[in-house]
């Protein structure tokens, strides 16, 4: 049974906290487009493991405020709003749960305000060194205007896409052993290039549905309460985010624990190689199979491995 919601104020914002628990605490951040329920199978689990278990609705989601704008939607205000949840929670530092754009979210606050956190948990994405050039011409350079990130900055055809049928998203995009790494890497290049728009014009998808009907439906009514632009925005802001890390220390020291997804095809095993000499004291678990839904898919492994590291 998930928790019902308590409000607080937040950076200025009206924020839907979802908790459960006693003892240390732990803050589970989400991603695109998922919600604080992303993290439904953790919260009881680590609450019975003896941590105080907190997840938000993250700013313009689910119950959580909205402000208008992109430039509501910067890595620096998301960071500012976990900050704001710590000080109103009376919480000096606690350990952080990261998933998707809560993983990006949480690897810069981890440079930029390495003070209020005791450890990382981060699910998926790993720590990037800063690019010597902005990223989303580096995206369109490589993979072209239909790739999603570079789709969202050129136009609002996804957000009106998504609002029109947001069923039909989530019955495409939460899916589990849709295809393997190694299936992936066989398919031609212009067939790996994760095109949304494209993937909401089809009406089969591989794998099997990773919701159920009542999962699904939480989802579904969450977003068609409040659309798709502001959670989309968070990555209309990646050229700004890339502008403000200029000459901000890339090397993290605070202990952290990734799990990755052997078939999480948006992320490639040389990028995870890539992140141990950023991360000073770092544990890597790999899940596989496992695709992008890594709580979500490998709920009961992920909770182990969360405990088992708290633990030590």
């Amino acid at each position: 049974m998930f928790p019902d919601p308590h409000f607080v104020t937040s950076n200025g914002i009206r924020m839907a906290v979802y908790e459960e628990g006693e003892g240390p605490a732990v803050i589970m951040v989400h991603g695109f487009p998922e919600l604080a329920f992303s993290w439904r199978h953790q919260l009881p689990a680590l609450a019975q493991a003896g941590f105080r278990t907190i997840a938000p609705d993250m700013r313009g989601y689910g119950q959580t405020e909205s402000p208008a704008g992109v430039d509501q939607y910067t890595v620096a205000k998301l960071i500012s709003d976990l900050q704001g949840l710590l000080d109103t929670l009376e919480i000096s530092r606690a350990t952080f749960v990261g998933h998707d754009w809560g993983a990006f979210v949480l690897w810069q606050m981890a440079m930029l305000a390495p003070e209020r956190i005791d450890g990382l948990v981060i699910l998926g994405i790993p720590h990037y060194p800063r690019l010597p050039i902005d990223p989303i011409a580096l995206f369109r350079q490589k993979f072209g205007d239909d790739f999603y990130i570079v789709n969202f900055q050129d136009s609002d055809a996804a957000d009106k896409a998504f609002e029109k049928n947001p069923g039909h998203l989530f019955d495409m995009m939460m899916r589990k052993n849709q295809i393997t790494r190694q299936q992936f890497e066989q398919l031609p290049p212009q067939m790996r290039v994760l095109s949304l728009l494209k993937m909401m014009e089809r009406t089969e998808s591989s794998g099997e549905a990773l919701l159920s009907d009542d999962e699904r439906s939480y989802f579904v009514d969450a977003f068609t309460n409040t659309g798709f632009t502001n959670p989309i925005n968070w990555y209309r802001n990646w050229s700004r985010n890339w502008r403000e890390l200029a000459g901000i220390n890339q090397i993290i020291n605070i202990p952290t624990l990734f799990i990755g997804a052997a078939d999480d095809v948006v992320i490639a095993p040389e990028q995870i190689e890539a992140m141990k000499p950023l991360v000073s004291n770092l544990t890597v678990e790999m899940l596989d199979p496992c695709g992008h839904w890594i709580q979500q898919e490998r709920p009961e492994d992920v909770n182990r491995l969360i405990i088992d590291w708290l633990g030590r």
